[in-house]
């Protein structure tokens, strides 16, 4: 089988990578993060020039019909600089839900304004105690004074990715049936700038923006798909983000092992440099395992997803499990090896390692989906 990448593929990983060397070394990246929004509005800026907003929307919607092979090699990429601009929470998530289940009239009012970095959006699904259960809602969306179609929101969403900075959220709300039902949840959009909405902006520990969320009697901006049956869309778009934080968790591993590497062989200990320690060597190539591990069942996903319409949640599982496990590892050896500078500020490493965490219990523990994998 050929695994070689085409032209266009190719176009896209090198446009990626020379982002990440020439515009996003770990000093920009600090400072982005040390900045009162948490990431650079010029950067989303030159995402959207460079055409990789348009990646994950097809050409119907004015997009470049990017496949999963195509989404993974720009997080891939991004993984590599430990990227916190919210690509995955506007493009692919929120993004992706209207591309997936709004009508017509919604596609051309928002995709457009995401493509050209115009937009930033979220989508708020999680709650408090629903864990990783996508079904598990307890917002809820009544119709207003008995208006058919208007419907107002209250609850509370919580960890919702980009949820600070967006100006239109994607919120997953109970139109029926109880707090755990597979059907009565839909999908609505909302002015994320309304009085009736409450946020609280927080960076998460990998240094991403997110909020909690609380609706009082908020009015929705419209249903976004189908009423009462939205988990179908839901799963799909969850599925989608967790493929590309697989593909980024590749990433952010091969650079935790080369820093690893470079490090081991200027670090003297015993009048020697520790990479001449053969208990440590091992370690290390352990961790290049686990990385190349990781990358061939990445691998392994895209493809069965690319050629079932972006959908196969067996071969998604079995990937997020194995990466997960991978991600642990490596981010621990890497700290380990380093020693007490592993976790200062200074260093990527640290930064790293706590994207990978983050990556291991984000759209399913490891846990989670090794029990998915099985039971599918």
């Amino acid at each position: 089988m050929d695994f070689s990448l085409s032209s266009e593929q190719q176009m896209i990983q090198d446009s990626v990578s020379k982002f990440i060397r020439s515009d996003y070394d770990f000093d920009t990246r600090r400072k982005i993060l040390a900045s009162t929004a948490g990431y650079s509005q010029k950067n989303w800026q030159l995402f959207a020039e460079l055409g990789w907003l348009m990646l994950p929307f097809s050409e119907d919607n004015d997009g470049l019909s990017g496949s999963m092979t195509d989404l993974a090699l720009v997080m891939e990429e991004f993984g590599k600089g430990i990227v916190v601009e919210p690509f995955i929470a506007t493009a692919v998530m929120a993004g992706g839900l209207i591309a997936l289940a709004g009508n017509q009239q919604q596609k051309d009012e928002y995709l457009p304004k995401i493509m050209a970095g115009e937009l930033q959006m979220a989508f708020a699904y999680a709650e408090p105690q629903s864990r990783y259960h996508l079904n598990n809602v307890k917002c809820s969306a009544t119709e207003k004074n008995g208006e058919k179609g208007e419907f107002v929101l209250n609850g509370h969403k919580s960890v919702v990715l980009n949820g600070n900075h967006a100006e239109t959220l994607v919120v997953a709300a109970r139109t029926s049936g109880d707090t755990s039902d597979n059907n009565g949840i839909s999908l609505f959009l909302v002015d994320a700038k309304h009085a009736s909405v409450k946020r609280e902006g927080y960076a998460n520990v990998d240094g991403h923006q997110a909020a909690d969320i609380w609706f009082d009697n908020t009015p929705t901006l419209g249903l976004l798909g189908e009423q009462d049956n939205a988990l179908p869309a839901i799963n799909t778009i969850i599925d989608k983000a967790t493929l590309a934080i697989c593909a980024e968790a590749v990433g952010a591993m091969q650079i935790a092992h080369e820093r690893t590497l470079e490090y081991a062989k200027t670090r003297k200990q015993f009048g020697r440099t520790i990479g001449s320690f053969q208990a440590l060597q091992h370690r290390m190539v352990n961790m290049f395992i686990e990385h190349q591990q990781a990358k061939s069942i990445l691998l392994m996903a895209v493809l069965k997803m690319d050629s079932n319409d972006g959908l196969d949640a067996k071969a998604l599982s079995a990937a997020k499990s194995r990466i997960g496990k991978a991600a642990n590892l490596v981010g621990r050896e890497s700290i380990q090896i380093h020693g007490g500078i592993g976790m200062t500020d200074e260093l990527d490493v640290g930064h790293i390692f706590k994207r990978l965490t983050t990556i291991q219990y984000l759209f399913g523990s490891t846990d989670v989906h090794t029990k998915r994998f099985a039971s599918l």
